[in-house]
C-alpha cells in the first residue's frame, strides 16, 4: 500500500469507521537517519489514535536503534513489522518475505525490536512463505509468539503469488491452531460478508484489509455493521462517492501543502473509486488530469449523482493482481535456513515499499 496508505487517506478511512490503520513502509535505516522524506511520512494528523507505524528493515541492531528511537521521541502506539512485502528490491536484499527463511535472523529481528518498545505493542505481518516449496508461516508465527508479539498477521499468499490466484485461508486456519496469541487474516477481503466468511472459516480473531479499501474507503463502515450483526450494507451512490472523492483530494491537498500536488497525488485513486460506475470515458480521463480543487469539483459535478451503487461489481478485485513469477533473493539465500548473516548493502535508505 505504499502511495497510498500516507496521512491522508488514513483520516479518510478513520471518518468512515476504521479501527486500526498504519502508515506506509517505514525502513529503519532510513528512520535512524530522519531521511527528510521518511521523516514526513511518519506524521500522523491530530487526534490519530493509536498511532501505528509500519517497519521494515533487515539487520536487527538497526531495527533496535529504529525502535528505540520510536519509543524515545514518542513516535508512535504501535510497531507493525513488515514481512510481507514481495517487491524485487525489497526481497532481493534478503527482506520483506524473503526473511523468515532465515530463522535465526528472523527470530533476532523480532526480538529486537519488542525488547526495544519497551511494552509497545509489536505486531508481525507476514505470508505464506517465499513459494509452494519454500513455506515459513508456521514456524515464523512461533518464532514472533515465543520473541513476545502481540499478534500476527497472514496474508494467504506465498511471496511467488504476489496478488495473484486465491488467497489460501486454509493456511490461516492452520496458523491459528498453532499459536496462542491472536492471529489475523489477510486475502481477497473485498466486502464484509468477506470478512464474516474468512473468521467463521479459519477462527482467526480479527481481519486486515489492503487492496480491499482502494476507492472504497466506506468498507470500514460497511464492516463495522457487519460486525455488529447488521444485515444493512453500507453502498453508497455516485454522488456519495463523488463526494467522498473531493474529500480525499481536500485532504491530499491539507497534507501535502498545495492543490496542485495533492490533486495530482490524488488522480491514481480516480479509476477504483468510479469502478462499475456510468461515468463516460472522456470525463473519467478529466478527472484523472486534473490539477486543482475548483477543475475536480467541476468535473464531479457532471457525473450522475442518482446512480446507484453498481452491486454486480461486488467481490471483483482492486489493485495489483499481476501474475505468478520467480522471487529475486540474494545469491545463496536458500542454502542455510539457520544463518544469520545480513546480505551486503541490505538496508534501504528510502521509505515506501
Amino acid at each position: 500500500m505504499a502511495g497510498i496508505t500516507n496521512q491522508a487517506f488514513r483520516r479518510l478511512c478513520r471518518e468512515q469507521g476504521a479501527g486500526l490503520y498504519v502508515c506506509e513502509m517505514i525502513t529503519t535505516r532510513a528512520l535512524v537517519e530522519r531521511n527528510p522524506k521518511t521523516m514526513s511520512m511518519i506524521r500522523f494528523a491530530e487526534g490519530e489514535h493509536p498511532r501505528s507505524l509500519q517497519l521494515y528493515g533487515v539487520d536487527p541492531a538497526t531495527i533496535r536503534k529504529a525502535v528505540e528511537m520510536v519509543v524515545e521521541e514518542d513516535l508512535a502506539d504501535h510497531i507493525d513489522m513488515n514481512f510481507g512485502c514481495s517487491v524485487p528490491k525489497v526481497t532481493r536484499r534478503g527482506g520483506g518475505s524473503a526473511l523468515p527463511w532465515k530463522r535465526r535472523l528472523f527470530a533476532s529481528i523480532v526480538s529486537s525490536a519488542v525488547d526495544a518498545a519497551e511494552g509497545l505493542p509489536v505486531t508481525v505481518k507476514m505470508r505464506i512463505g517465499i513459494d509452494d516449496d519454500h513455506q515459513t508461516y508456521l514456524d515464523a508465527g512461533r518464532i514472533a509468539q515465543d520473541a513476545g508479539v502481540a499478534w500476527v498477521a497472514l496474508h494467504a499468499r506465498t511471496a511467488a503469488q504476489r496478488y495473484s490466484g486465491t488467497a489460501a485461508w486454509d493456511a490461516i486456519a492452520a496458523l491459528k491452531q498453532s499459536l496462542d496469541i491472536p492471529v489475523l487474516g489477510n486475502g481477497d477481503i473485498w466486502e464484509a460478508t468477506d470478512a464474516l466468511a474468512m473468521m467463521s472459516e479459519t477462527g482467526c480473531d480479527g481481519v486486515v484489509i489492503g487492496r480491499g479499501c482502494l476507492g472504497r474507503p466506506w468498507l470500514f463502515a460497511d464492516l463495522a455493521a457487519a460486525f455488529e450483526g447488521r444485515s444493512d450494507r453500507v453502498l453508497p451512490n455516485l454522488g456519495e462517492v463523488a463526494a467522498l472523492m473531493y474529500r480525499h483530494a481536500e485532504l491530499l491537498t491539507e497534507w501535502l501543502g498545495t492543490e496542485r500536488d495533492g490533486v495530482t497525488d490524488f488522480r491514481k485513486h480516480v479509476a477504483w473509486y468510479l469502478k462499475g460506475f456510468p461515468a463516460g470515458g472522456e470525463l473519467r480521463r478529466s478527472l484523472a488530469m486534473s490539477s486543482s480543487l475548483g477543475e475536480l469539483a467541476d468535473l464531479l459535478g457532471e457525473l450522475d449523482h442518482s446512480a446507484p451503487f453498481p452491486r454486480e461489481i461486488l467481490g471483483q478485485p482492486r489493485g495489483r493482481t499481476g501474475t505468478p513469477g520467480k522471487v529475486v533473493l540474494p545469491e545463496g539465500w536458500l542454502q542455510d535456513r539457520d544463518s544469520d548473516l545480513i546480505p551486503e548493502g541490505a538496508e534501504l535508505d528510502d521509505s515506501g515499499g
